[in-house]
């Protein structure tokens, strides 16, 4: 049986806009779709069960509403949802592993300033064991596709790129493969970003000393990127690569690079040292800086 595609609404603009782009991805991927509330339980006391009666009526009421919207937008879809019980993380988490892709809304900002993102999203990204994507909640069908030729959107056009950002020092199988399929299924070219720092002066030993240019080491990093990625081209013929390296900061990079993108791409190493919602740097540059779609997807 397929996992489905999981999307974490609560009735905010931002949960509907992921559970739309949830919808079409789901339908990318032909996939089902799952729709998810979590509610805390309350004790079995008079006041407790008033609670937990409120909470099962506000948590229909939030399934409807997305399940109305996409079954409005997206009817071939195939569709179910689910009441969970507990804390909002805990219960996304569970709901995160039994599912392909998990999608979360965090509110959008306008400008470079990317994503507002909650504690429970934060909890989820730092710990879900399953790629998931966030959304902003002005996201919309035609802001994944290319412009049209009278420069409005269009969902006619092809999609925009989809764009991996990639450390060649913790360049893993399932963050590629993700980022792969992502690009075979939309259409879309895959556009691989290395950001590195130009070196200064380098000792190379005793008595000497040496100056390893930046174009240099722009064409070494850009030879090992493509070697790494040369055995996916072969696996994915169709996909159209376009391997990059460039002398930034990673967050720049990420800016630049993901404007105009359907689908941006990081990995995120999992770690059990960590405590509480931490994401490393280039995870927390992305979620925190990008306007386009985020997936963040979990490795070893």
């Amino acid at each position: 049986m397929l996992r489905p595609v999981v999307a974490g609404v609560d009735g905010s603009a931002e949960s509907l806009a992921a559970a739309a782009w949830a919808a079409r991805e789901a339908l990318r991927q032909d996939r089902p779709l799952r729709l998810v509330h979590a509610w805390d339980w309350h004790p079995r006391q008079q006041e407790g069960e008033i609670a937990n009666a409120a909470q099962r009526h506000l948590a229909r009421r939030v399934l409807r509403q997305a399940e109305d919207r996409i079954r409005k937008d997206h009817p071939e879809v195939r569709l179910s949802d689910e009441q969970m019980e507990g804390p909002a993380t805990a219960a996304l988490l569970k709901a995160a592993d039994q599912a392909e892709l998990m999608v979360l809304g965090s509110r959008g900002l306008s400008g470079f300033t990317g994503f507002l993102v909650g504690s429970v999203a934060l909890g989820v990204v730092a710990k879900a064991t399953r790629p998931l994507v966030l959304v902003r909640a002005d996201e919309q069908a035609t802001d994944e596709h290319l412009p049209a030729g009278d420069g409005n959107g269009s969902t006619l056009t092809g999609y925009g790129d989809v764009v991996l950002a990639i450390g060649l020092d913790e360049a893993r199988d399932e963050v590629i493969e993700f980022t792969f399929e992502a690009a075979r299924v939309r259409h879309a070219r895959l556009r691989v970003v290395h950001a590195w720092h130009t070196a200064g002066p380098v000792g190379l030993g005793a008595g000497e000393a040496g100056l390893m240019k930046g174009s240099w080491q722009g064409e070494e990093w850009l030879g090992f990127l493509k070697a790494l990625l040369q055995v996916w081209e072969n696996k994915y013929p169709d996909v159209e690569v376009l391997a990059t390296v460039v002398d930034d900061r990673p967050t720049t990079a990420l800016v630049r690079a993901s404007t105009g993108a359907s689908l941006l791409v990081v990995g995120h190493r999992l770690d059990e040292r960590r405590v509480g919602p931490r994401t490393g740097p280039v995870t927390h540059a992305a979620i925190h800086h990008v306007g386009c779609p985020v997936a963040v997807v979990p490795h070893v």
